[in-house]
């Protein structure tokens, strides 16, 4: 995917800049030229480079062509490049000399060769200018002892996509100035801490999609500037205390599709204060203890765990949060107050759980929230209030849950039509029950509709009405339920047979009734 979004890049590159290119005598053959400075050639048939290349070019980019082969002195009358690229070709092999004489390299990318399996040693011995070396998506089976000594400028290596399985020791020993390291799309199965020695200023560590399945206590102690560490996509099942105790400056930690069963504060010795992104979606956690030291924390994802349950205070002194992610876990309750110190979160997403009910007042203090997602659960109803706090344009989702359509429906029935263009997929969101609705839009249907039916039980209580005569007053007394919309008919018969009736419906205001209403008033 990468190696077609850098060939559309181009391609885009190479439109946009049709109209400045020189004419063909000056341009090297099957090439273009967007500025005297700037060449590019694509053309699957180019099996060499070219020779006729003008001594201004400082810019050489060669892709999707059928190069092979990098010879020594190749590119020896193009000593001023700065800046050489070479992406989606068929080079097999690059002579150890082939760079000799780039000592003004600045910028190198060799990527997307996949029949490229080695690089010799030597191959950057004379670019100590150099500051960026991708070599991604290549066929890489091993990198050389000493390979990139030479490069003490180098502030970015990428070596992503390959099939690296083991690294040297010391191999990054010299590469004081190296900011981002990514060594992602591999099959590193370890990683040792002298793996990162003489890496005192980098920033981001991107090692997701390797084997990684065990990493040292000591792993990062040579990288404390590290404020990016990705380590998505390993086999990494538990993380011990303080691992990542000297990592201060970090800001995002990505565990995403790991093996972990537990996570906790402790990994950072309680010291996370700088801390941004934690992704943990995809492990398998059943537990989380607390996570109060992340007081700066903005973006936490949990989704795709095994989570049931979770601590009333697990986001305590959390106040920064702004985007919380739980979907996709076995969430049966939330504690009441979970959610309390986030004041300004701004996303929660609680699909694809097993939720049967939620308190009223778990988004009290939620004022600002602009997603709440509580699709695909177990919800029948929701009680009065829950949604009333919020104040700004949200977005929320409730289709995918068994909604059942009965007086104790009446708070978030009125408040979806109130709500209507905030909802997204209204359409599914459909009642389950009763018989009659199912299937029903919620939307769709009326208010009066929305009855309880009055049980088996409720009508022996019926029976016992008790009736009261005094002079000319009857008097009938009988227990029902609070939310019950009851309809009681007198009728009385005259001499003539004729019939008149009077009606007496017991009705209440939604908010006087929630899922929890047993209360029985008399009906008189």
């Amino acid at each position: 995917m990468e190696k077609e979004l850098g060939l559309i890049l181009f391609l885009v590159l190479l439109l946009c800049h049709k109209g400045n290119t020189e004419s063909q005598t000056s341009c090297p053959y099957k090439c273009h030229c967007f500025t005297p400075v700037q060449v590019l050639c694509a053309d699957e048939r180019m099996a060499s480079l070219p020779r006729n290349m003008s001594s201004q070019v400082k810019d050489f980019i060669i892709m999707t062509s059928s190069l092979m082969y990098l010879f020594p002195h190749t590119l020896k009358e193009s000593p001023q490049l700065t800046k050489l690229i070479f992406l989606n070709n068929a080079l097999q092999s690059i002579n150890s000399q082939a760079f000799e004489h780039l000592a003004e390299l600045q910028e190198l990318e060799i990527s997307g060769n996949p029949w490229l399996e080695h690089l010799f040693m030597g191959t950057f011995s004379k670019q100590g200018n150099l500051t960026k070396l991708l070599l991604n998506f290549n066929r890489l089976k091993t990198v050389l002892p000493g390979m990139f000594d030479s490069l003490k400028q180098l502030e970015t290596l990428q070596m992503k996509g390959n099939i690296i399985s083991d690294l040297p020791t010391f191999l990054f020993l010299n590469l004081h100035s190296l900011r981002v390291l990514d060594l992602s799309q591999n099959k590193l199965e370890g990683v040792k801490k002298e793996m990162f020695s003489g890496l005192a200023r980098l920033e981001v560590l991107k090692m997701n999609y390797n084997l990684i399945s065990n990493l040292a206590s000591d792993t990062f102690h040579n990288i404390s500037q590290l404020t990016e560490l990705h380590l998505e996509g390993n086999k990494i099942s538990e993380l011990a205390d303080n691992i990542f105790f000297v990592l201060t400056k970090l800001k995002v930690l990505n565990l995403r599709g790991n093996l972990l069963t537990t996570f906790s504060n402790k990994v950072f010795g309680f010291k996370a204060t700088n801390l941004k992104e934690l992704n943990l979606k995809g492990n398998r956690l059943t537990e989380l203890t607390s996570l109060s030291s992340f007081t700066s924390l903005t973006d936490l994802i949990l989704s795709s765990n095994q989570l049931s349950t979770l601590p009333e205070d697990i986001f305590r002194n959390v106040t920064a949060l702004e985007n919380l992610d739980l979907s996709e876990n076995q969430l049966t309750l939330l504690p009441e107050r979970i959610f309390n110190d986030l004041f300004i979160i701004k996303a929660i997403h609680l699909q694809k759980n097993n939720l049967s009910m939620v308190d009223a007042k778990l988004f009290e203090d939620q004022d600002f929230i602009q997603q709440l997602y509580l699709s695909d659960n177990q919800l029948e109803t929701l009680p009065p209030g829950l949604l009333d706090s919020f104040v700004i344009q949200h977005t929320v989702r409730l289709h995918g849950n068994p909604w059942k359509c009965d007086c104790h429906m009446w708070y978030l029935h009125d408040w979806v039509l109130r709500n209507s263009q905030d909802i997204e997929m209204l359409d599914r969101m459909l009642c389950k029950s009763p018989g009659f609705l199912r299937g029903r839009p919620v939307i769709s249907v009326d208010r009066d509709q929305l009855v309880c039916r009055l049980s088996k039980d409720k009508m022996h209580d019926l029976s016992s009405c008790s009736l009261q005569a005094s002079r000319d007053t009857v008097t009938i007394n009988c227990n029902v339920d609070q939310c019950s919309p009851l309809t009681v008919k007198v009728q009385f018969q005259g001499d003539d047979g004729s019939i008149k009736e009077h009606i007496l419906k017991n009705e209440l205001e939604h908010f006087q009734c929630s899922n929890e209403a047993t209360t029985e008033s008399p009906i008189e």
